[in-house]
């Protein structure tokens, strides 16, 4: 039966809230990242992913993962198509336009039985149909065992554009990668801190300042804070990156992402290596390593715990995302 009466305009905020609502989120994934894409949207939504779809009742923007592709409020829903109908004629639009789309979540549907889909229970809905600019965007999908109209957000990919910044460097994270391990190392930005000590070219950086975290960057080498700050700039963000050893640094961060180097020119010594993993427990609660080979016993002996191990692929080149804390850490991480 019915939930609740339909609510506009719900927030489209990068924060996480909680609420009474559940909400179906539907994502996809390349098969070189459904490890990655698993982390990720458990990290955000609290939950593991179904096959194409998860439920859950916290509501994050469909555009801060890289995956998700709609959010669906389940306000109205029901066990049969017939009982839907019914449902969904209490749904009054007055004088606002509406557009109501049919997704795939737990079934998928072809594209003439989505349409068939959207007419049948559309023409149930008291409100104007637009289907080019509706002031409100109605989701119809099939989730869980139930039928399920509610309001709908789709995802903007945001981090697309950011394959647009004029300095590039051929070893950095993809925009996709990026955005989803500052999503794991910050699920929910508002009060927390992350740095970046080798941050390249500010890949990260920029995914994380998108997505209203508090972060800021340093690298050894000045032509990639170089690069860095100038992406930063094409993108109207602040200058968060300095020059700096991250051996040096001082200070305490919730969230830490070490992409560590791994190109010929930047071949890391093992007492270096080490060095860096031990600076990165002095300055991180959450540690998020990036490698390009099984570093397991240099994490054990500088004494980081490792939490999870995410295999990220392309083609046979693999790298291992080692997400961690201190030993020593509360356990609640």
């Amino acid at each position: 039966m019915c939930k609740q009466s339909i609510s506009l305009y719900l927030s489209e905020d990068d924060s996480t809230i909680e609420s009474p609502l559940h909400y179906i989120y539907t994502y996809a994934c390349h098969e070189d990242e459904v490890e990655l894409c698993d982390l990720e949207l458990h990290s955000l939504l609290g939950h593991s992913p179904q096959t194409r779809y998860i439920k859950s009742d916290i509501a994050i923007a469909p555009n801060r993962s890289p995956f998700i592709h709609y959010r669906i409020a389940t306000q109205y829903e029901a066990s049969t198509l017939e009982q839907l109908e019914r449902i969904v004629q209490s749904i009054e639009l007055e004088d606002q336009t509406f557009k109501l789309i049919c997704i795939a979540a737990e079934q998928l549907f072809t594209y003439e039985e989505k349409r068939l889909l959207e007419r049948r229970i559309g023409m149930n809905i008291k409100g104007t149909a637009h289907m080019k600019q509706p002031q409100i965007l109605l989701g119809l999908t099939f989730a869980d065992q139930r039928w399920i109209v509610g309001e709908c957000i789709a995802s903007e990919p945001i981090w697309l554009h950011h394959n647009d910044k004029p300095r590039h460097y051929s070893t950095a994270l993809s925009t996709r990668v990026a955005r989803a391990v500052a999503n794991i190392a910050v699920p929910q930005p508002q009060g927390m801190t992350m740095i970046d000590p080798c941050c390249g070219i500010g890949t990260v950086l920029i995914e994380a300042l998108s997505m209203g975290i508090q972060i800021v960057g340093y690298d050894l080498n000045p032509l990639a804070v170089q690069g860095a700050r100038e992406n930063l700039i094409h993108y109207e963000m602040p200058d968060i990156v300095k020059i700096a050893d991250m051996r040096a640094l001082e200070g305490r961060y919730d969230a830490l992402v070490l992409d560590l180097p791994y190109n010929l020119c930047s071949v890391l010594s093992q007492q270096t290596r080490l060095e860096m993993l031990a600076s990165a427990k002095r300055l991180g609660e959450r540690i998020l390593i990036l490698a390009t080979e099984p570093i397991q016993e240099s994490i054990a002996e500088v004494g980081l715990q490792i939490l999870e191990v995410c295999h990220i692929r392309k083609g046979k080149f693999v790298r291992y995302l080692f997400i961690c804390q201190s030993y020593q850490a509360d356990m609640r991480l």
